[in-house]
């Protein structure tokens, strides 16, 4: 074979594995479409994060009016997040439907520049409680991170009962349905809770829904009520008074916000674990590297101690928990909570 046929036979084999290795690129670019495969936030399924973004204002989209928690909770994380992002954040009310009018605004996004920060309901049970909720937390939410929490205390009034937590339990149980608790609504993490409670320990107690948790506190002082779940800061302003008293709190451990207070498994409950929690959360669109980026700039955010001392004095400890943790969280109160609402027949139409 003569020098020149050999070399001619080796630049057509070279461009054949030029053409191969091309179209093998094109292949994987369209079964993956350029980004990573789905994942958490902070997973490690997800790339590097995107270092062009953002390229605008971000907005926090809030499911409730200027002066409520999730509000504050916004209003607090935003001056920190734009200093880390080099663009504006911007705080939206979007008040209705508990949080999810906001929610559903979020999971219909597409620019990129949209987070929700949400309440349990809107990223576990919307869609369960109420099947014509028009987003779905499973499927359209990305969960970002759970930016802080809070237990719930159960409450009674010193009337009531003055036995000890593991007693006064066994009372409850005893009394049947001659003992009624009250929350702020069908559907609210009180409701939800009291039934969980109630599935868990055999007590009857009867359902009285009010407007709000202060009606609840007033509904217990003048005895119309015997039980409710309330948020530490309610709760604890009115033991002090001498007004209620606290049988224990819903977390697994006890609350840094009322140290004082024994878990409800140390009453005997074993198991049982329930905060209230406000979340970040993005569109389930958002790219893979986005996503990371603000898991991580929410995580840095939330660290700082200024922050951790806003939320501590509004009645929330700083939280953090993303990645993982926060996909398991979410699936496990998820979980527990559409049990309740499946036995019990709870619906919000």
């Amino acid at each position: 074979m003569s020098l020149l046929l050999f070399r001619t036979r080796a630049a057509r084999l070279l461009c054949l594995f030029g053409a191969l290795a091309c179209a093998g690129v094109a292949c994987a670019q369209s079964t993956g479409g350029g980004r990573a495969a789905p994942g958490p936030a902070g997973s490690a399924s997800a790339r590097a994060p995107d270092l062009s973004w953002p390229t605008r204002p971000l907005r926090l989209v809030v499911g409730f009016g200027g002066g409520s928690s999730p509000d504050f909770v916004a209003r607090v994380l935003a001056p920190s997040m734009a200093k880390a992002l080099g663009q504006p954040v911007i705080v939206e009310n979007h008040p209705g439907a508990s949080g999810n009018i906001a929610a559903d605004i979020v999971a219909k996004s597409t620019d990129r520049h949209t987070v929700g920060i949400l309440i349990n309901g809107n990223m576990t049970i919307a869609k369960v409680l109420n099947p014509a909720t028009s987003y779905d937390p499973q499927k359209d939410l990305v969960p970002l991170s759970i930016i802080c929490t809070a237990p719930l205390v159960l409450a009674t009034t010193p009337e009531v009962s003055k036995a000890a937590p593991r007693d006064f339990l066994e009372a409850a149980r005893v009394a049947g349905r001659n003992w009624s608790y009250g929350t702020p609504g069908i559907g609210t993490i009180g409701h939800l809770g009291m039934e969980l409670l109630k599935a868990r320990t055999g007590i009857g107690a009867v359902h009285v829904p009010y407007q709000g948790n202060p009606q609840v506190i007033t509904g217990l002082i003048g005895a119309q009520l015997q039980l409710a779940l309330l948020p530490p800061g309610l709760a604890q302003e009115q033991v002090k008074a001498g007004k209620l008293r606290a049988i224990g709190v819903t977390s697994a451990r006890r609350s840094e916000l009322v140290p004082d207070y024994p878990t409800l498994q140390d009453a005997g409950l074993k198991n049982f674990e329930l905060e209230i929690w406000t979340a970040a959360a993005a569109p389930a669109s958002l790219p893979a590297p986005i996503a990371q980026r603000l898991a991580q700039v929410l995580a840095e955010v939330i660290r700082l101690p200024e922050v951790r001392q806003k939320l501590f004095q509004h009645g929330y400890e700083a939280a953090g928990i993303s990645g993982e943790a926060l996909v398991r969280r979410v699936k496990a109160d998820t979980a527990a909570l559409t049990e309740i609402i499946a036995s019990q027949s709870i619906k919000l139409e």
